[in-house]
């Protein structure tokens, strides 16, 4: 049963990041970070568009959140994506210092936060986000449900 509450601000622009990946042709997954109740940076993504196999919605929100802010270290920000980041980028996270991961969707086979290698839970790991999950979860789940059906 989906919640009848409206979702939070930053989740619904992560969905339509999301949206507009897919429009794109590709996995639809949209990240936003937020700093101090604002946001300050948005993605999707992009790896077949630019080429880039790094080209994550998270990493390119990391990206551009960086800049705005004119430092690597992204303390005190929230990042709100449409799916469990994977190894790749939950090691971005850690190194951004990201404060706070809201993600909708859990993802067994490719998260790197409650699934698979787990990044946060590393003695090695150097930074912890709190991590938040669910919210938006069926929006982004059917999205890409509807995303891999339509090219089988």
């Amino acid at each position: 049963m989906t919640a009848s509450w409206p979702l939070p601000e930053p989740m619904a622009l992560a969905l339509e990041q999301a949206r507009q990946a897919a429009a794109a042709g590709e996995v639809p997954i949209g990240a936003v970070i937020v700093k101090q109740g604002r946001v300050i940076a948005t993605g999707r993504n992009a790896p077949r568009g630019r080429h880039d196999p790094t080209s994550h919605a998270e990493i390119e929100a990391i990206r551009a959140a960086a800049l705005a802010l004119g430092n690597e270290r992204l303390d005190g920000c929230e990042l709100w994506v449409t799916l469990e980041p994977c190894a790749m980028c939950a090691g971005a996270i850690v190194h951004a210092r990201i404060s706070r991961l809201y993600y909708a969707a859990a993802d067994p086979k490719g998260g790197a936060v409650e699934h698979g290698a787990r990044i946060f839970d590393h003695p090695q790991c150097l930074h912890r986000p709190e991590v938040y999950s669910g919210m938006g979860e069926a929006q982004a789940a059917d999205m890409l449900r509807r995303f891999f059906q339509e090219r089988r």
